[in-house]
């Protein structure tokens, strides 16, 4: 036989000790994502199993500070005593190993002789235990069980961690949500019943508008949306814009098609737009420009609205960029800080103007980021 022709061999890959690694590694990556959404019944019976996998006792509990959350293995009889000893291990905020004087079993063939209780921190509070049971508690399992808890809060506290966000996120937009100014409405609302008799098809058109610009503006869900969307409401806001101010608003907009699908925070485009219209036609005389351009750049998407309008002195940008809510800007300060928070410091908002010579705002967005998904 030529030596091309020989019968492959199975060769064992790594050590056992590699081997004994990934098994670790992968229980822990399959309890991750549970996890990660805060400790509760669900996600504590979704990882359960994994954590038992991990430490490798007869059985393994999760708690809250009152009760049991979730069980995995056998002598389940013993729930009532893993609540009493989460309530003390949160009391002491110490790790607790119990024998058997303080199990007290008496079901035949029971292989729990032993328990330890470590418990789970988030934010110097804790919020839980990681129990184990077991034939022998030893200061090495003892060991064992506090990494995997202190591992189990890691987890805890990037649940912790994102739902802060989420709930910063939504914060901001809410407030966003309220600068929307309240003489755009009443004026859009003016504009269509101006044309209730003169022209009655362009006013149902425009209540359509109106309605799915308000629909948008205030959904409920979504941290991220796509360009396109935002787009769409910007559309309809400069409808409405168009309804009251004639022809002394003209707009262009060059949208590459390729960046359409590109996500971006919601409401991060129809600010700057409204700050246009404002700057731009509202506070000056005779026709004003508004220009909206959407770029492919490589890995990049940039995004420009610009005006011809009065523009505006840089340090009274730079105070609304920091977030100066005195200004009659609308939501800069707001817009910068998601951009920020979402893509990184080299994604903020970039200004240019000065008294006279309008104003151009800068948003540039990556294609794909990890995390982010309309």
């Amino acid at each position: 036989m030529s030596p091309m022709a020989r019968p492959w061999r199975r060769r064992h890959l790594g050590t056992e000790a590699d081997r004994a690694t990934f098994r670790t590694l992968h229980s822990a990556s399959l309890a991750s994502p549970a996890l990660r959404t805060g400790l509760n019944a669900g996600s504590a019976e979704r990882s359960i199993r994994h954590l038992h996998a991990l430490l490798g006792t007869p059985a393994v509990a999760l708690t809250d500070p009152a009760g049991v959350l979730a069980w995995h293995g056998g002598g389940q009889h013993h729930e009532d005593q893993a609540a009493r000893l989460a309530v003390e291990t949160v009391d002491r905020g110490g790790t607790r190993m119990v024998d058997r004087s303080d199990l007290g079993c008496d079901v035949t063939g029971c292989a729990i002789r032993a328990a330890i209780a470590s418990p789970l921190v988030v934010d110097e509070r804790v919020v839980g235990t990681l129990q184990a049971f077991t034939t022998h508690a030893t200061a090495g399992l003892a060991r064992a069980v506090d990494e995997v808890a202190a591992w189990v809060s890691g987890q805890l506290e990037l649940a912790e961690l994102d739902a802060s966000r989420t709930r910063l996120m939504e914060a901001e937009v809410r407030a966003l949500r309220a600068q929307i100014s309240p003489h755009f409405i009443y004026n859009s609302l003016g504009a269509i019943a101006s044309f209730v008799r003169t022209d009655p098809d362009r006013a149902r058109d425009l209540l359509l508008d109106f309605a799915d610009f308000t629909r948008y503006s205030f959904r409920r869900h979504g941290e991220f949306t796509t360009l396109a969307e935002e787009l769409r409401s910007v559309e309809r806001y400069l409808l409405l814009e168009q309804a009251r101010f004639g022809d002394r608003l003209q707009v262009t907009l060059r949208i590459a098609p390729e960046v359409l699908t590109v996500a971006v925070p919601f409401l991060c485009i129809q600010p700057l737009v409204e700050n246009a219209v404002r700057h731009g036609i509202e506070d000056g005389e005779g026709v004003g420009h508004i220009r909206i351009v959407a770029r492919d750049r490589g890995q990049e998407c940039v995004i420009e609205v610009e005006d011809d309008g009065s523009g505006e002195e840089p340090e009274r940008v730079r105070r609304a960029l920091a977030g100066d809510t005195d200004l009659d800007s609308v939501g800069l300060g707001n817009v910068d800080g998601r951009l920020r928070n979402a893509f990184g410091d080299d994604f903020g908002l970039v200004v240019e103007t000065a008294p006279g010579a309008g104003t151009k705002v800068v948003v540039r967005v990556p294609k794909f980021a990890p995390g982010v998904h309309a």
